[in-house]
């Protein structure tokens, strides 16, 4: 059971540490067009995503798939930015018209996996309860993940109800400031 917490702890940190600024922008993206009252929506989209990161993060560790590190660190900022194009072109925010962000989150959830599975392979490998690890690891991303998406739904509950701010300027807002960060973390780190 230590195992569990030792990395429950990581999988926390992994979302709320200030070097998780990509996931925490990605997170952003994915509910920028999300508001409390659709608190359920999201938590299915969280969990998508934690399942795709996990995916990928336990075939790495069993060593089934291997992706370049360079190209895995230039993709997950992509991801960010495919993500925020797509939040402009919502424009009624129904929930039909979102359910794109479904798939972004589960498939781009797998390449944020790839991102740290070199990291934590190596301290899996010697470990002998792999499965509780992993566990721990996902419970944590999974907690972490939610109080991200809380505090922004909060956010955007407050400036849209209370201050009276347009629901399309707040996701153009909040699409825009994670595009322009991830754009250059992108162009930063093209590995050619």
């Amino acid at each position: 059971m230590q195992d569990l917490g030792f990395y429950f702890r990581l999988g926390w940190e992994h979302i709320i540490s200030p070097d998780a600024l990509d996931h925490q922008l990605f997170i952003a993206a994915l509910v920028a067009i999300y508001l409390l009252k659709d608190w359920k929506q999201v938590l299915i989209l969280v969990t998508a995503f934690t399942i795709g990161h996990s995916l990928t993060l336990a075939l790495s560790v069993f060593d089934i798939i291997r992706f370049s590190s360079q190209w895995v660190e230039f993709l997950i900022p992509l991801t960010i930015v495919l993500t925020a194009i797509a939040n402009l072109f919502q424009k009624k925010f129904t929930p039909k018209s979102i359910r794109i962000n479904y798939f972004l989150a589960l498939f781009f959830g797998l390449v944020h996996g790839m991102g740290f599975a070199n990291t934590i392979r190596f301290m899996l490998a010697s470990d002998q309860s792999i499965g509780w690890s992993l566990l721990g690891f996902n419970l944590g991303l999974e907690v972490g993940q939610i109080v991200v998406v809380l505090v922004l739904l909060l956010l955007a509950q407050f400036l849209i109800s209370t201050l009276k701010i347009n629901r399309r300027d707040w996701v153009i807002f909040l699409s825009a400031a994670a595009f322009g960060l991830s754009l250059k973390m992108t162009l930063d780190r093209i590995p050619f």
